[in-house]
């Protein structure tokens, strides 16, 4: 259940929003722009943004479609912040098909992390300067279940994943002392639209046991919307460099 008012801990302030029309990208882009924040959002497919500006139309929401890993999307996002970006969550991602080291092809390998890391990297080094300049600004990352473990989906997925952990730790470690925080939350299962076929026997036949023995409960975007504003506000102000399961105790296991 959505609160029936909420705060305005980010008015005045712009933040992105990667994979902004569907998924945890729609449920943190909405969560933002109703607690005053200036949204620059952001999605492949161009539907889901004009659905998503039509249900925000009240509140300031910029729309940019384009694929995350072109870094001719990456210069169209910053452009539409107009010189000011308090905040930035990489949201976006793609699986891998679960496929296992021994039949994982170039293309798929390629592409998963283009997504998944290149992307948030080219958009992180973009808005750093001006963030840098302003001596503020906070970075979220959605890294997986996946940063974990091995058993948790294929292995262009894992490493992408545990690759974003490494580049959120390094963001925080080289820009905290100027200000600059750059966090991560590592979802369990989530009600989304990704794509998430089987497409390796062998790899159904080692996973598969696995997940069922341990996944939980499936949570709502919301959940994970409601993290990742948190280490987006200041509420948060002393949390740097953290890597926050939200994946109801599966990490636990």
């Amino acid at each position: 259940m959505q609160p029936a008012a909420y705060p305005s801990r980010f008015s005045g302030r712009t933040v992105i929003v990667t994979g902004a029309g569907s998924g945890i990208g729609l449920a943190t882009a909405t969560r933002l722009a109703r607690e005053g924040a200036r949204v620059i959002a952001t999605d492949v497919v161009e539907r889901r943004l004009a659905d998503l500006a039509a249900g925000l139309q009240d509140f300031d929401v910029v729309t940019v479609t384009g694929d995350v890993a072109s870094a001719e999307t990456t210069a169209a996002i910053v452009a539409a912040a107009e010189g000011r970006v308090d905040g930035l969550a990489n949201v976006a991602g793609i699986m891998d098909a679960f496929l296992p080291p021994a039949e994982v092809d170039d293309a798929t390998w390629d592409r998963v992390f283009s997504v998944n890391l290149t992307g948030p990297m080219r958009l992180t080094r973009a808005v750093l300067p001006l963030m840098l300049a302003a001596g503020t600004g906070t970075i979220v990352n959605v890294a997986s279940e996946a940063s974990f473990r091995a058993s948790a989906s294929g292995v262009a997925y894992t490493s992408s994943k545990h690759a974003l952990v490494g580049f959120t730790k390094s963001v925080a470690f080289f820009y905290g002392p100027q200000g600059i925080r750059a966090n991560a939350v590592a979802p369990g299962a989530v009600a989304t639209n990704i794509e998430a076929p089987w497409k390796s026997d062998f790899a159904a036949g080692r996973i598969g046991p696995i997940l069922q023995a341990t996944v939980g409960s499936v949570a709502q975007p919301a959940a994970l919307a409601a993290a990742i504003t948190w280490l987006l506000s200041d509420d948060s102000a002393n949390v740097n460099g953290a890597i926050l399961p939200s994946d109801g105790g599966w990490s636990t296991i």
